[in-house]
């Protein structure tokens, strides 16, 4: 992980934040990251968040801290990042949920 001190690899963080940074917090610190780097860098990390959660629920153990995605959302909401709705998933797998209408309904 890498400290304050040492340039960001932007390719990597957007692939792996954790591999990056030490903590969302890491990434609000950092000034050489535009608002909008940090924010995919916050949604990247969102994502894998879910993703770890649905590993969690399925008792298959993570080495992510459990409060991660916690962690992300107020990274987010500090830079004053409102939820986008394209980029907030429906169900524990990230996916996009549908509705069937029936007919006569």
């Amino acid at each position: 992980m890498a400290n304050s001190e040492t340039q960001i690899d932007l390719r990597k963080a957007l692939l792996n934040p954790a591999l990056v940074f030490l903590g969302p917090e890491d990434v609000l610190k950092r000034d050489e990251l535009t608002r909008e780097q940090k924010t995919e860098v916050f949604r990247r990390w969102k994502y894998d968040a879910l993703q770890l959660q649905v590993v969690d629920d399925e008792n298959m153990g993570s080495d992510q801290p459990s409060d991660i995605l916690d962690r992300v959302l107020l990274a987010l909401h500090a830079l004053n990042t409102g939820p986008d709705p394209e980029d907030s998933p429906s169900t524990k797998h990230g996916g996009v949920s549908f509705q069937v209408s029936r007919p006569g309904s």
